[in-house]
């Protein structure tokens, strides 16, 4: 019987990418850490013994724990979180159980160096489209939720990126970006260990609008569509972006839920006159 203070690994799975996925916090200690270095999907690190501390910088309504086993240090963080007054839940197995399962996970040494606050920081070229859209969501939903993103002027992207300690992507000569005839969005699921079947093929239709190959998928054309026409209705790149965050999480959930559902309407009946 499952304990009311956990929560399994497939519904976990099923909560992370959307947006209604909890604070996801990684309390191993270091040692356990340095055993395999990966990362649940969107989740933090924090000393177990602070939990008292850095509880309050939880925006979300409610929060996993995870651990190496799901045993103390978990149980021990969730109740403190409870507690505080967030719901919290422990990883039913820990991360040994995510790992053993083969769910996606992060290697923590792809992810960039955080700010102050916690945050990446993120540059690349002003005027979004497809890819600096779709990029951005991948970050928000599976890697830092609370990742920043600067837009500004192309031929800046390099000085922001120095001066301001943010990470460059998408643009020429940049870790982050296109490979060949595959674009940023392809080089992110791969490098952070994403690559499951909702996300491949949601990288598809992202490299058929972004690289003008609209016959990768048939549903390439329409976010193109989509795209374009956002970029025509605001003005302000980041009130664009979190336009765009609403629709790829649309066209992930269709990636992952939908794609053998039809729309027909009106049915026909048999044998109704045509």
């Amino acid at each position: 019987m499952p304990s009311p203070t956990t929560i399994s690994i497939d519904k976990l799975a099923r909560l992370i990418g959307t947006p209604h996925c909890p604070a996801l916090i990684d309390v191993r200690n270091d040692e356990d850490f340095a055993l395999d270095p990966r990362l649940v999907p969107g989740s933090l690190r924090r000393p177990y013994q602070d939990v008292q501390i850095w509880h309050s910088a939880i925006s979300q309504t409610s929060a996993v724990v995870i651990c190496q086993s799901g045993k103390k240090l978990s149980e021990g963080c969730a109740a403190w979180l409870r507690q505080l007054g967030l719901p919290a839940e422990s990883l039913e197995g820990g991360i040994e159980a995510w790992f053993a399962a083969g769910l996606p996970a992060v290697p923590a040494n792809k992810v960039p160096p955080r700010d102050a606050t916690g945050r990446t920081v993120w540059v690349t070229r002003a005027r979004p489209k497809i890819d600096r859209i779709a990029c951005p969501w991948l970050i928000r939903r599976f890697v830092d939720p609370a990742a920043a993103f600067l837009f500004v002027a192309p031929q800046e992207v390099a000085g922001v990126a120095e001066r301001f300690h943010a990470t460059p992507f998408d643009v020429e000569g940049v870790f982050w970006s296109h490979r060949g005839d595959t674009c940023s969005f392809d080089t992110m699921v791969e490098e952070f260990g994403l690559a499951s079947d909702p996300l491949l093929r949601l990288a598809t239709i992202v490299r058929g609008a972004d690289t003008a190959r609209l016959d990768l998928a048939p549903e390439a054309a329409g976010l193109l569509a989509a795209s374009l026409g956002l970029s025509r209705m605001y003005s302000d790149d980041l009130a664009q972006l979190e336009a765009g965050i609403l629709l790829y999480d649309a066209f992930y959930r269709w990636c992952r839920d939908a794609t053998d559902e039809t729309h027909n309407w009106p049915n026909v009946r048999q044998g109704a006159a045509q």
